[in-house]
């Protein structure tokens, strides 16, 4: 009898407060899930239909294969294509990594005449529309003669990445503490020793960031490309041309794996750092 009572007097909580209660509990978790699922949606197509038996279309799956995989260079020009875009990315990262890794060392760490309108400056290319950018760019090459081509694309794709790596950069130069520079200096290092052994290494992951931005958003680029790369092929514009009649599998063979390959890099950087700070 008194077993009853107790249960009696335990309040019931309505099914509405503990669905509010559940809802307001994991509301972040449901919106990361959806998040994802909404970011990760185009890649899971892309890595599914790179195994498709597609023939000359690519837009209904029609079987499953393996060969694309095996022969990624079985569409005619696609490897072309590619070895253009890696070129192209890797020159405009060397380039616009030194370049820019300067210029952030210059606006972060000294003060010049000019010094904030030269900040200012360093935005206007990431404000700037690409399609006004291509086509100001091909202009310019035009009034000096310049065919577009390879190095009118490379200049170019330089000319962008060197905003984002100044950024990317200087935001690393900011968060370093002076106190070990002055440490290293009462050590008796002189500046470039300090530069080397002190400064430098505690930048480089900034660097490193800077680069792999840089050479993603080179190879990623389609519009200031194609203003300016002429009659030469690169990914995008690759992929861009398929698209009409579907995009061969083997660019999306191609697709998944620069996604799995950058996804390797972010974990082993992952990992690099964790040892680090055991």
């Amino acid at each position: 009898m008194s077993t009853k009572v107790k249960d009696a007097s335990i309040p019931t909580i309505p099914f509405k407060a503990r669905l509010s209660r559940w809802f307001g509990r994991n509301l972040l978790r449901i919106y990361m899930v959806f998040g994802f699922t909404y970011l990760f949606i185009p890649v899971a197509y892309t890595f599914a239909f790179s195994f498709n038996d597609s023939g000359k279309s690519n837009l209904i799956w029609k079987g499953f294969t393996l060969d694309n995989w095996q022969n990624p260079c079985g569409a005619p020009q696609i490897c072309t294509a590619l070895g253009n875009s890696i070129k192209i990315g890797l020159l405009a990262t060397t380039f616009a990594t030194i370049l820019g890794t300067m210029i952030a060392f210059a606006i972060g760490r000294y003060h010049f005449k000019g010094r904030s309108s030269s900040n200012l400056l360093i935005f206007l290319p990431m404000a700037t529309p690409e399609i006004v950018l291509g086509a100001s760019l091909l202009s310019l090459f035009l009034v000096f003669k310049v065919n577009p081509g390879f190095w009118p694309t490379v200049i170019a794709h330089v000319m962008f990445c060197i905003s984002f790596v100044v950024v990317t950069v200087k935001a690393r130069i900011a968060s370093l503490d002076p106190r070990l520079e002055q440490a290293a200096m009462d050590l008796y290092a002189n500046e470039f020793e300090t530069f080397r052994r002190v400064t430098l290494p505690l930048v480089a992951p900034g660097i490193a960031g800077a680069a792999l931005l840089a050479f993603s958003l080179s190879f990623d680029d389609f519009i200031i490309t194609n203003f300016n790369s002429g009659t030469m092929m690169t990914f995008p514009k690759f992929v861009y041309v398929a698209a009409a009649r579907g995009i061969p599998a083997q660019a999306n063979v191609i697709g998944s794996s620069m996604f799995f390959l950058a996804l390797a890099i972010v974990i082993a950087g992952q990992i690099v750092n964790r040892r680090k700070a055991r």
